[in-house]
């Protein structure tokens, strides 16, 4: 993308057909920093003025780090802009802690989609 003269390059570019929009990915390497969503809000809103066709909906943005920083992210409102911030292992966790996880990830998805259901 050229922005005010200048080259900015996207890490990752994907179409989700079903929900009908393109899927920025930045990867990040170790903690998330607030000025990353500032760089993303810009590629997002180039790509929707450039590239969104009639019938998509605007772009969303992922972020992906090896550590998040979740008062920032909780500050900074990012599910409110279309970003969306994800942590990635460095190295493999224990299998206990693993499945730990992944249990709480189901469960508060189970608790997100009965807030919306509720709504």
């Amino acid at each position: 993308m050229i922005i005010d003269g200048e080259d900015h390059y996207l890490d990752l570019l994907f179409y989700h057909r079903r929900l009908k929009r393109l899927i920025a990915i930045e990867l990040k390497i170790g903690k998330f920093r607030a000025a990353y969503k500032g760089q993303l809000e810009l590629y997002l809103r180039w790509l929707e003025k450039y590239e969104t066709l009639d019938g998509e909906m605007p772009p969303l943005g992922i972020i992906l780090c090896a550590e998040g920083s979740h008062e920032s992210i909780e500050l900074l409102e990012l599910d409110k802009s279309g970003i969306h911030i994800a942590e990635y292992l460095t190295e493999l966790l224990p299998k206990e802690l693993l499945q730990q996880k992944l249990h709480a990830a189901i469960e508060n998805s189970h608790k997100r989609l009965g807030k919306r259901e509720e709504e």
